[in-house]
């Protein structure tokens, strides 16, 4: 089983979607985990969003990077770019990739009313469970900065049904 580590600067929101939809998608083959480089706690909005998509990640914690070392990553998934710019070392072969999504939080600050800041909540849910473009108009998130067309560097939707590059098989 290959294992993967999605990594966002306080594992709060991003990180901790990605997680929840690799357990809940993936989850017979894939050892997922999520880490910051802090810890910021779960962020309450994002339980509620991937609770309304059908993924519970309320046993799901903020944990900071550290905390798992010694665990041998197949790949680590940065999902913002300050995670990516100030990502660890990790030993080889795991390979490192970037695929950025918008901060939530710091969208929603801006919103006029709850269901607006949830709004912003529920796009980058879905850009992530989709993500084989995670760069669709309206969105500020970063296409992959790797040779690999790797979409969430490792989990690819088609049709409702998530597939395995052939590389990860």
């Amino acid at each position: 089983m290959k294992r993967i580590l999605f990594l966002c600067t306080g594992n709060s929101c991003r990180s901790q979607m990605a997680e929840g939809f690799a357990h809940h998608l993936k989850g017979d083959q894939f050892e997922a985990y999520s880490a910051g480089l802090e810890t910021h706690g779960l962020n309450p909005n994002a339980v509620k969003v991937m609770a309304e998509a059908g993924v519970d990640i309320t046993g799901q914690r903020s944990k900071q990077v550290d905390e798992l070392k010694g665990i041998p990553f197949d790949y680590v998934v940065t999902v913002c770019g300050h995670a990516d710019e100030h990502c660890p070392v990790f030993p080889e072969p795991t390979k490192v990739i970037h695929v950025g999504f918008d901060d939530p939080p710091k969208l929603a600050k801006t919103a006029r009313s709850e269901e607006e800041a949830l709004g912003h909540y529920r796009r980058v849910r879905d850009e992530i469970r989709d993500s084989s473009s995670p760069c669709r108009p309206g969105s500020t998130a970063s296409p992959p900065t790797t040779t690999s067309h790797l979409p969430l560097a490792l989990l690819a939707q088609s049709r409702n049904r998530w597939k395995v590059p052939k590389e990860l098989v």
